[in-house]
Formats: C-alpha cells, structure tokens, sequence
C-alpha cells in the first residue's frame, strides 16, 4: 500500500507486527497471521526499559507496531513513552523511516502529539488508537478503537484496525482521541462509583441486591458498568480486567485537562480519590469494580468512613 506524503512516499507494508507491551499483546492475538504475519512480541511491561536495546530487540525490521501501556501512574507513563521514543540512545525511532507506529497507550493528549512530533521526524507515521475496552474484547477482535493522528496514517493503519475492531473511529488530529478517551474513562469511572455507592447503601438498607440490579437496569438507574460490574460488585468477585489502579490514572489524566481549562469536576475529583484510597491500600490490581470494598458497610475496616 502506498501513500503519497508531503515530500516522500510512505510504504506500508506489514511485514511484521510488534506488540508492546500486556494489552498490546492481547490484542496482537486476534491478528491474522495470514494477513498481517505476527512474528515477535516484546513485553516492555512495567519496566519500560530493560537491559536489552530496545531497538535491537525489534531489529529494524518492523513495520508496523502496536504500543500498549500497563504503567499505573501518569507520570510513568509519560516518562516510558518519551523513553521508548527518544531523539536518540535505545528508541523505536532507530531505523524507524517508512514504519508506522500504532499507540493504544492511554497517555496525556500532548504525549501524542510529541510522539507524532518525533516520528515524523525520523520518518515515520503514528496513529493513536484508544481502546475503549477491555483484555476480553482486544483477544477476540472486538474493541472500540477511537482514532487520531494524520488522516493518511490512519488510512494505512485502517485494515488492520478493522480486524481488531467491532468500531474503528477516527476522531481527528494527534491528542483528540486522546482527549476522548480520557473522558470516556471519567465517565465510566464515576459510573463505577456511583453504583458501588447505590448497591452498598441497598445492602445496609436491607434490599435484595439481585432484585435491584434487575430495576437498576429498567430505570433510570441502568448503566454500562451495571452490565458489567453491577454483579461482581454484589459477589465480590473483582478479577481484573481493568485495575483500581488505572481508573486513577485515566481519572487523573481527565482532571490535568479540566485543570488547564479552569473547571471544576467534583464528582470527578471524589472517584479518583476513592480510587487512589484504593490503590494506597493495597487494592490497586483489583478489578474497578472493587471499588464496592470501600463503600459496602461490613466489608473494608474503613467502610463506614466512605459514605
């Protein structure tokens, strides 16, 4: 596939596919070999930057690669991506001319635009593609994928985004998907809360919790995380499949921008807290449904202080 760019031609053919690094890999599952050949992982992980060269362990023969990031606290994330793509020393952008890079990683909206600054710099496209959704839905190719970045990366990036998504979006320039992730995460995050809060009072009032789950979803009351969360909250059954940890995170990464913008969001401001409380307790690789320990009466020895 060939795309004209200002100045150059860029080539895309995927000759092979890098996933960086867990969510990376789940979704590099569900690739088509026999379309996109998959013949490397690399798991960057939680140490964004092992002994290896990371160049050397991709070997310049890349040509498209999907980053993940499952780095809990915003600053780390920051920190691994603007390593991982550094103007020079062990960085993706060694021999990076005519590759594509495909960030799922849930960053600041301006880490995009600086990774995008840089790889275009060294010849390259980037394309964030934010996942609104989970380990389940990257294994079996039906995520929500929010795009941005240059309408011809995501052109070249589209095929494969398609194979690995129910809905594939493009959202604008580099950083507005990125904004929109952020919100989606808020959103769904005080959501969780909100119903952690519902099913706790319930059960302290008396009510049967399976019976106000099912008016819960008939009402005004119905949610996406009481789909979701709603039951495991109640069994307190809280494998995770996106951590306590991370909700503060990308709840975090919602009130830097209502910052920069002079708003107040105390519905906001109150989740991350219940969720950086959770994390500070050791709770944080709990599914955020977890969040139902600290408002459910008998469960957390500080249970009662939450309501």
């Amino acid at each position: 596939m060939l795309i004209e760019t200002p100045g150059r031609r860029l080539q895309a053919v995927v000759n092979k596919l890098v996933a960086i690094p867990t969510q990376g890999n789940h979704v590099a599952h569900n690739v088509p070999t026999a379309i996109f050949p998959f013949k490397r992982s690399v798991n960057r992980g939680r140490q964004a930057v092992e002994s290896a060269p990371l160049a050397r362990q991709l070997g310049g023969e890349y040509a498209l690669l999907i980053l993940g990031h499952d780095i809990d606290r915003i600053a780390a994330s920051v920190a691994a991506m603007r390593q991982i793509f550094a103007k020079s020393g062990d960085s993706l952008l060694v021999n990076a001319n005519g590759k594509l890079f495909i960030n799922c990683a849930t960053i600041t909206p301006r880490v995009h635009l600086e990774v995008e600054e840089l790889a275009e710099k060294a010849g390259a496209h980037s394309l964030e593609a934010c996942m609104a959704s989970s380990i389940t839905q990257a294994r079996d190719g039906s995520l929500y994928l929010m795009c941005g970045g240059k309408k011809e990366a995501f052109r070249i990036a589209q095929p494969i985004l398609e194979k690995l998504g129910k809905t594939v979006r493009y959202v604008g320039k580099a950083g507005e998907a990125a904004k929109v992730k952020a919100l989606v995460n808020m959103v769904m995050n005080i959501n969780t809360a909100g119903l952690a809060e519902g099913l706790g009072l319930a059960e302290a009032l008396g009510l049967d919790l399976t019976m106000l789950r099912e008016i819960f979803s008939e009402t005004g009351a119905a949610s996406r995380v009481l789909q979701t969360d709603g039951e495991d909250m109640q069994n307190r059954e809280h494998s995770c499949f996106f951590s306590a940890a991370h909700a503060a995170k990308d709840s975090g990464i919602a009130l830097d921008l209502a910052r920069e913008l002079g708003l107040d969001l105390p519905l906001a401001r109150a989740t991350k807290q219940q969720y950086d409380a959770m994390t500070a307790e050791g709770l944080g690789e709990l599914d955020k449904s977890g969040i139902a320990e600290l408002t459910f009466k008998n469960r957390h020895q500080h249970g009662g202080d939450h309501v």
